[in-house]
C-alpha cells in the first residue's frame, strides 16, 4: 500500500508539473530565470569579498609580524648590547637584567619567526583563493551579460512566436468550423460556387432547347409567309414589290415587326 501511494504521488507531481510547464508564460519565467542568476552572482560576489577581505587581513597580520620581529630583533640586540657593557663594567647585577631581558626578547623572536612564516604560508593560500574567486566572479559576469542580450533575442523570438500562431489561428478559422451554427469559409465558397454553377448549366440548357428552337423556325416561317402575301397584296393592287428575302436569310423580330 505505501509503495502504491508513494507511486501516486510521484505521478500527481509528475502531472501538475507537466501542466504547470504547459500553462506557465515563457515571458515570466524567462524574468525568473534572469532574477535568479542576477541573485547568484550576487552571492557569489559577497562569497568572494569574503575571500579577499581574508587574504587583506592575513597580509594585514603578517605585516605587522613582521615589523614587530625587527623591533624585537632591534630590542634583543641593544638588550644584549647593554649586558655586554654591564658585564665590562662589573656591574653584575645589571648585566644578569639586561641579558635576562635579552633572553625573552630571544624567546620573543623565536615565536614571531614561527607565527610569520605560518601567516606567510596562509597569506599565499589566501592569495590563490582570492584569485580564484576574482576569476570567478569575471567568468560569472560574463556569463550573465551573455544571458542578458540572449534574454532580449528571446523575448524577440517569443513575440514572433505568438504572432505565428495569431495567423495560424486566424487561417485555421478559414478552413475549421467556428460553431454549429456558423457556416466556414470554404463551405460558403462551394455553395456559392455550386449555386452559381447550376445557374449557367440552366442557362445553357434554355439556349440550346429544341423547343426553343423550333419556335425560333416557327417564327421565320410566319414571317416568309407574310411578306408573300404582302406580295400579293401589292400586286392586286398593281404597286410593284421588293424583291423576295432569301430563306436562307430569315428576318429578325424586329424587322418583321416593321
Amino acid at each position: 500500500m505505501l509503495q502504491y501511494l508513494k507511486k501516486r504521488w510521484k505521478y500527481l507531481v509528475a502531472k501538475l508539473g507537466g501542466s504547470f510547464e504547459e500553462n506557465a508564460d515563457p515571458k515570466v519565467q524567462l524574468e525568473q530565470a534572469i532574477t535568479e542568476a542576477k541573485d547568484q552572482h550576487k552571492r557569489l560576489k559577497q562569497q568572494a569579498a569574503n575571500v579577499i577581505a581574508n587574504q587583506k587581513q592575513t597580509e594585514l597580520r603578517l605585516n605587522r609580524s613582521i615589523e614587530e620581529l625587527e623591533k624585537v630583533n632591534g630590542n634583543a640586540r641593544q638588550a644584549v648590547s647593554m649586558a655586554d657593557d654591564a658585564h665590562q663594567s662589573g656591574e653584575v647585577e645589571k648585566a644578569e637584567r639586561y641579558t635576562h631581558a635579552a633572553e625573552q626578547f630571544a624567546n620573543r623572536l623565536l615565536t614571531l619567526e614561527q607565527e610569520i612564516e605560518s601567516l606567510k604560508s596562509l597569506h599565499f593560500q589566501a592569495s590563490e583563493a582570492a584569485e580564484q574567486a576574482k576569476t570567478a566572479v569575471d567568468h560569472n559576469s560574463d556569463l550573465l551579460q551573455k544571458k542578458l542580450r540572449e534574454k532580449q533575442a528571446l523575448l524577440s523570438q517569443l513575440d514572433q512566436a505568438k504572432m505565428q500562431e495569431s495567423v495560424n489561428t486566424a487561417m485555421a478559422t478559414l478552413s475549421e468550423a467556428v460553431g454549429e451554427d456558423v457556416p466556414t469559409f470554404t463551405e460558403v465558397r462551394d455553395k456559392i460556387e455550386a449555386r452559381y454553377a447550376k445557374a449557367k448549366a440552366s442557362a445553357e440548357l434554355t439556349e440550346g432547347n429544341v423547343e426553343t428552337q423550333m419556335l425560333e423556325i416557327e417564327k421565320a416561317a410566319r414571317n416568309v409567309e407574310a411578306m408573300s402575301r404582302l406580295d400579293s397584296i401589292k400586286a392586286e393592287l398593281g404597286i410593284e414589290s421588293a424583291a423576295a428575302p432569301e430563306l436562307s436569310a430569315a428576318p429578325t423580330e424586329a424587322e418583321a415587326t416593321e
